[in-house]
């Protein structure tokens, strides 16, 4: 399958499940705000999804798709990556289960280091502990779809993996409705919907790994070869990964420390961040790895080249302009998705402003996840923790430093500074061994899409001012007005795109195709 085309797989199921997610934080928006109940929820959210990125999307998932395509790629491959992933299975599961079971345990003096804030209000401190009680099971859950998901991508079979988030925004969806009116809070319901929203995306993917013709058996947990080398590639990125994630656990820690609903206001607004980057960066990064990890292991460097400049190429070309749109005009997006029921006018405000810090550095996340691949796909596990260190250090910094003048916003900041950070050192380290340089093809596109780029930034920028304020509005024109926006500017990016040449309508045709040509 064509890169292009997966990533067109993977993006088109990854927008339905961003979509879902939207009307998913509009109802938690509604119904818990952004006060004590919520801030608590964001903490027990983080906490399971922190060890899943580090472990599974992380560490994990970057160590075993290289070694399991490795193993197809075999003469009785298909049966030696078959054992080699039921063998990681019985380690991975063993691991989750005592490794969830000890949280349970440590849970309360956790938190008094996570959240040391809410100590001093201890009913807040008490239900963030039983909310994240709730949602850490889900840890185990996500961890075994994150094996079976590389196992299916492997396999080139994308849809089934891509579609998995839809099923949790479904289910958090469901519980809010369903479970709120008969528990304490609506932070309770959402907790007990992630645990079961984990539950269901594992069931989904057994059914699609059993319809694809691999079945995997649950094996006595051994330390074969195979798991051994896993486990020596998973530590150096756990590390990296560790740092990154211990990034975003230092922004909570810190946002406890601030005013109520800080935390709130940065969840929200990395929600609306992490639209393209999961549209975008991880589509392209699921899509690229197993594709890079072949044309290696075939001596394809030529091939591997060309794959990472297209995928530099789509990568920017979709996410540079939703940059300089989210930072110049943050507040009509906030206003619209979210300001009803519990959240108001000063809610949107600073919700706007976490926004527009994150929006900076939105090309940066999303390279992250094009540029790691390039590494891990040639078994180098070990430069990405570098610089994931450096980042780490600089954005532990920068958070002390900014957020005494800009508040939860200096924390957004800190993030998108450091992000901008680790991709430079990473693009220096591929250059530096002669495994990326800009291709004729996109030496040529990058001015044209800055100039696109530009020109849809001051049509947004101008048709924006031209409008009434927004926060107080009827919903319905608050609506209209976000569509004529978007619209405005989707249509502008269009038209320049055609006009200079940063993609045109027959290339386009191609991509779909599945052309990388």
């Amino acid at each position: 399958m064509a890169l292009w085309r997966s990533i067109a797989t993977i993006g088109g199921l990854t927008s339905i499940s961003r979509i879902t997610g939207f009307v998913r934080d509009v109802a938690m928006t509604a119904v818990v705000g952004a006060g004590m109940v919520a801030d608590c929820f964001v903490v027990a959210f983080k906490l399971p999804n922190f060890f899943r990125r580090l472990f599974a999307e992380g560490a994990f998932n970057a160590a075993f798709v290289p070694l399991f395509t490795e193993k197809l790629a075999l003469e009785n491959g298909r049966e030696e990556a078959r054992r080699f992933a039921e063998d990681s299975l019985a380690v991975l599961l063993v691991t989750l289960l005592a490794f969830v079971a000890l949280m349970q345990a440590i849970m309360p003096w956790f938190l008094y280091v996570l959240a040391n804030g809410f100590v001093d209000d201890p009913p807040k401190f008490d239900l963030a502990v039983t909310l994240t009680r709730i949602t850490f099971p889900y840890l185990l859950f996500i961890s075994l779809v994150s094996l079976l998901g590389g196992v299916l991508n492997s396999l080139e079979r994308f849809a089934a993996v891509a579609s998995t988030p839809i099923i949790l925004n479904l289910t958090l969806i469901g519980s809010l409705f369903a479970l709120e009116p008969v528990l304490l809070t609506g932070g309770h319901a959402l907790a007990i919907g992630v645990t079961l929203g984990g539950l269901l995306q594992f069931l989904w993917l057994v059914v699609a790994l059993h319809r694809s013709g691999f079945r995997l058996r649950l094996r006595r947990p051994r330390l074969t070869p195979g798991v051994k080398r896993l486990l020596i590639l998973m530590a150096p990125i756990a590390i990296g990964a560790g740092a990154v994630q211990l990034n975003l656990l230092i922004d909570v820690v810190i946002a406890s420390f601030l005013p109520e609903g800080s935390m709130s206001f940065l969840f929200y607004a990395d929600r609306l961040n992490q639209l393209p980057i999961g549209v975008v960066g991880v589509a392209v990064g699921t899509a690229l790895l197993p594709l890079l990890s072949r044309q290696i292991t075939a001596g394809n460097d030529a091939d591997a080249l060309s794959s990472l400049n297209r995928a530099i190429e789509i990568s920017l070309f979709l996410t540079l302009p939703a940059a300089v749109a989210l930072v110049l005009v943050p507040g009509p997006l906030v206003a619209t998705l979210f300001e009803r029921g519990a959240f108001d006018a000063a809610d949107s405000a600073a919700t706007a402003a976490a926004l527009a810090a994150y929006a900076t550095g939105l090309p940066a996340y999303v390279l992250l996840k094009v540029l790691g691949p390039a590494y891990f796909a040639r078994q180098d596990t070990r430069t990405p923790v570098k610089f994931s260190l450096i980042a780490l250090v600089v954005n532990t910094a920068l958070n002390l430093i900014l957020m005494g003048p800009f508040l939860h916003v200096g924390l957004a900041m800190a993030t998108s500074i450091a992000a901008w950070l680790n991709v430079a050192m990473l693009t220096g380290g591929l250059i530096r061994r002669g495994h990326f340089q800009l291709d004729q093809r996109l030496r040529s596109r990058l001015p044209r899409l800055v100039v696109s780029t530009a020109v849809m930034g001051a049509l947004v920028w101008w048709v924006a001012a031209q409008m009434p304020a927004w926060s107080g509005t009827a919903e319905l024109d608050r609506i209209g007005s976000a569509l004529m926006l978007v619209g405005s500017g989707a249509l502008s990016f269009a038209v320049m795109a055609q006009l200079t040449g940063t993609l045109r309508v027959r290339e386009l045709r191609g991509l779909i195709r599945g052309q990388q040509n």
